[in-house]
């Protein structure tokens, strides 16, 4: 048996500009991400029936050949590693599943196949690869309308400054000081709405949009102005100024597509400012799902976490990338 533990994300500016709508006119894309303390948990074990393939999610799939599984990511996941053996995968998150905006499709994605490399005995995968594999199923095989941050993010771990040209991923760590992200952590406010979305709809407007529309594509190149300024602000511990900066990128984004936001969210996020947050943001493509913002004293916090009423989930930023926390194929065999 193989167990693999792969961390969600938080991304705080730049979501969007790793879209191919803008890559794809010459542009440059980056995003200031953290990889967080709650993960998705993937187990993979050969089933007894060499055959068979049993896929345990929210629902139960057994079928006797791989391209009959219905869940897409485990189908492609298979057919891109090349395996027709008879396996038994069963995952566990520590969120909602999908639609909470904290990139549980990828980090699935990334520790599905992370498992499977091990399954299979590939050599020196590096986070690299398996953040390139995961786009491949993700993008290409799956065809998801989505960009690449949630991969690389997951792959990676840390907190991270990540660029995007058209066809290349540059992961940059953002030198910041544990004493400052220890800070961070307890200024950063996570909070559920409590509705989901689905990202496919709202994604493909935005890529839609950013093809034909100027607007979405100077608010998209202003974003990743202000991703430089983000991180300038953390490595000089500036957090107040990195708390207004999410706000500022808020504004942009939530320009980019009619889906990213809805009255209830705006006016979420206005009681939030209002109750003393400097900035913050909803998480993911948009419509629902997590909120993240930044209060500059922990009194502040508590003032807004009481106004806006909703569920605070307690996380550490910046943590490590997927693991392979379980093989024990070795002492059986033996």
């Amino acid at each position: 048996m193989i167990v693999t533990r792969t961390p969600l994300r938080v991304s705080f500016v730049g979501g969007g500009s790793d879209l191919p709508a803008y890559l794809e006119q010459g542009n440059m894309g980056a995003v200031v991400s953290a990889a967080i303390d709650r993960y998705v948990y993937i187990t993979v074990g050969k089933h007894w029936r060499p055959g068979i393939f049993r896929v345990s999610y929210s629902r139960t799939e057994t079928v006797n050949h791989p391209r009959k599984i219905e869940h897409e990511l485990v189908r492609e996941s298979l057919r891109f590693m090349d395996i027709h053996a008879g396996l038994e995968i069963t995952s566990v998150a520590e969120v909602p599943g999908r639609g909470t905006g904290l990139g549980s499709s990828s980090s699935y994605t990334v520790g599905l196949l992370h498992a499977l490399t091990k399954l299979k005995n590939k050599p020196n995968t590096s986070p690299k690869w398996l953040a390139w594999a995961a786009c491949q199923v993700e993008i290409d095989l799956v065809g998801k309308p989505i960009g690449r941050q949630d991969q690389y993010a997951a792959a990676f771990g840390g907190f991270n400054y990540i660029r995007f040209e058209n066809n290349k991923v540059d992961v940059e760590p953002i030198m910041i000081s544990q004493e400052t992200l220890q800070a961070l952590n307890n200024r950063l406010l996570l909070l559920y709405t409590g509705f989901k979305r689905y990202d496919d709809g709202i994604l493909k407007e935005q890529n839609k949009n950013l093809s034909r529309k100027e607007k979405p594509v100077e608010e998209t190149r202003k974003m990743v102005g202000l991703t430089c300024q983000a991180r300038e602000a953390l490595e000089n511990g500036k957090l107040d100024d990195f708390g207004c900066i999410m706000g500022e990128a808020w504004e942009c984004k939530r320009n980019l597509s009619k889906g990213i936001t809805n009255p209830r969210i705006d006016e979420l996020y206005e009681m939030a400012i209002d109750a003393g947050a400097l900035g913050g943001k909803l998480c993911g493509a948009g419509g629902g799902g997590f909120l993240v913002f930044y209060v500059p004293s922990k009194r502040l916090g508590k003032q807004v976490f009481n106004q806006l009423g909703l569920r605070k989930i307690m996380v550490n930023y910046g943590v490590p990338g997927t693991a392979c926390i379980l093989d024990d194929r070795e002492k059986r065999n033996g």
